[in-house]
């Protein structure tokens, strides 16, 4: 069938405003798809995998805002004496806005040699020594570089912050690259922030073969009399809970992605329809040549698979290039969900346009393939 495709190409160039309108359409519709499958992936890997599940995170009990959560810092050394807790990492949180945004900046303050072992944090510029020997230095996530427009040597002033850029870095993690990292001691000692000697929560990553939950009841158990009372979770949990109402409209927003695939479904299978009425003569007279139904069938499906091809390629390339250049996010409670595109994405994309066009054109060709040719000839 491979032969006919200069055909069908014809075929459509013919009515080719129609046949652009329907291929935006699509492209449009796959765009939208494709962006809230980026959202869902984002939100996937925040909550999942070794890292959340084998780092806990020790948090001030009732208390959800990290700026309402202060921890004494030295609740550090009573914590690494848990049974099962391999390293504790004590961390201070600043952020620009508490609530939803899609411009959170995070701040997080942290020891530099815990920073080093705590976060897999690839420099894509700038140098770790400049990190290391200014106290007002900032190593930024590739993602608030490119939203903010910031390079290595930069000033970057939030509220009563104001940072130096020494590095911009990469992260396995596509939501770490929404945080900028600065020193414990920085952080602490920022004027307005008053937060020497406290810390927002504490990471604490498990031994090998310890028990999360024993874990965390023994944590909170050794605070429940003290000063300031702990809430430990796995970090996953404690991610999942913070984006609980994003969680919720994010869910909700699948059906907005299935929607767009419906949308697809009914324009290919509208202008495949019109192209058989178009062409009900023209098919009458391929049949009088030795065309079989099966030929018929398979031209009006190729048709309805291109259009959905080209439309869903268009929207699928569209979306996947501006989130890799986009760093788009959305974050609240100083968790941010990366909207990230992938191959995995992008192949979904692709089923998705290809099924649809296989469903599209099925009734179409099948009532072009048994059309009778004596009243397709007559047809007007």
């Amino acid at each position: 069938m491979h032969r006919f495709i200069p055909y069908v190409l014809k075929g459509l160039w013919r009515h080719r405003t129609r046949t652009a309108l329907t291929v935006s359409g699509a492209a449009v519709a796959l765009f939208v798809f494709c962006f809230v499958g980026s959202v869902q992936e984002g939100l996937a890997g925040l909550t999942k995998g070794q890292q959340a599940e084998r780092t806990l995170i020790v948090f001030q009990a009732n208390r959800f805002c990290p700026s309402t959560s202060r921890l004494p810092q030295d609740y550090a050394r009573t914590i690494a004496k848990v049974p099962g807790v391999a390293d504790v990492v004590p961390i201070r949180v600043f952020m620009n806005n508490c609530r939803a945004s899609l411009d959170l900046v995070v701040f997080h303050g942290l020891p530099v040699d815990k920073l080093k072992t705590a976060r897999d944090l690839k420099l894509t510029a700038g140098d770790w020594s400049e990190f290391e020997k200014r106290q007002d230095s900032a190593l930024v996530g590739q993602a608030v570089a490119r939203r903010r427009n910031l390079g290595v040597g930069q000033k970057f002033t939030i509220g009563e912050l104001t940072v130096t850029v020494a590095g911009v870095f990469a992260s396995s993690r596509p939501a770490e690259e929404n945080f900028i990292y600065t020193q414990l001691d920085f952080l602490q000692r920022t004027k307005g922030l008053n937060s020497i000697g406290a810390v927002t929560q504490f990471e604490v990553k498990l031994a090998e073969g310890a028990e999360a939950e024993a874990v965390v009841k023994a944590i909170d158990d050794n605070f429940r009399g003290g000063p300031v009372a702990t809430d430990t979770r796995p970090k996953g949990v404690f991610e999942a809970n913070a984006v609980g109402d994003l969680a919720e409209l994010i869910t909700f927003a699948n059906y907005l992605g299935y929607a767009c695939v419906g949308l697809v479904l009914a324009l290919v299978a509208t202008t495949t329809v019109m192209a058989v009425q178009d062409r009900i003569r023209e098919h009458a007279v391929l049949q009088t040549l030795g065309f079989t139904s099966a030929k018929i069938f398979g031209l009006v499906m190729i048709e309805s698979v291109v259009v959905s091809l080209v439309g869903g390629l268009l929207g699928i390339g569209g979306a996947l290039a501006i989130l890799a250049v986009g760093g788009m996010a959305i974050g609240t409670e100083g968790v941010s969900i990366a909207f990230r595109g992938s191959s995995m994405l992008a192949v979904t994309g692709f089923g998705v346009s290809l099924v649809v066009g296989l469903l599209a054109g099925l009734f179409p060709a099948w009532q072009a393939a048994r059309a009778e040719i004596v009243a397709s000839l007559r047809h007007v």
